[in-house]
């Protein structure tokens, strides 16, 4: 390739434009967006998993085949992953969650310090 056709090539003008952006990408916000969009996709997959769940027994209860007690299974539900004992899932409690996960997401990542800005940003934007 000649040099004229380097100085008019669309993504050398695009890279040459984010290179002060791309300076502050480090490994961790790297593989931060990446988790970030990894945990959405789950989550959507999740979503979908647990609605069809409550879709089949709404129907079966509603037919007669079972009766749901769906207050002692929010209740259990709860205790089960409310973390700081008060009962009720609040902002507390994914708090304590998010801590746990990035504590196990960063172990040994150098540069691990824009990892919550690239898992933000992957969670949103993906």
């Amino acid at each position: 390739m000649k040099n004229e056709d380097k100085d008019n090539d669309t993504v050398h003008e695009i890279l040459d434009k984010i290179r002060p952006h791309a300076a502050k990408l480090t490994f961790g916000s790297i593989v931060g967006y990446c988790s970030g969009a990894a945990a959405k996709k789950i989550g959507k997959a999740l979503a979908v998993l647990g609605g069809l769940v409550f879709i089949a027994i709404q129907s079966a209860s509603y037919s007669g085949y079972v009766s749901v007690d769906w207050k002692k299974l929010q209740d259990d539900a709860v205790s089960k992953v409310d973390v700081d004992g008060d009962g009720e899932l609040t902002v507390s409690d994914a708090k304590v969650y998010w801590e746990k996960a990035k504590k196990i997401l960063t172990l040994n990542i150098p540069s691990a310090g824009g990892f919550t800005m690239g898992f933000m940003y992957g969670l949103t934007y993906n």
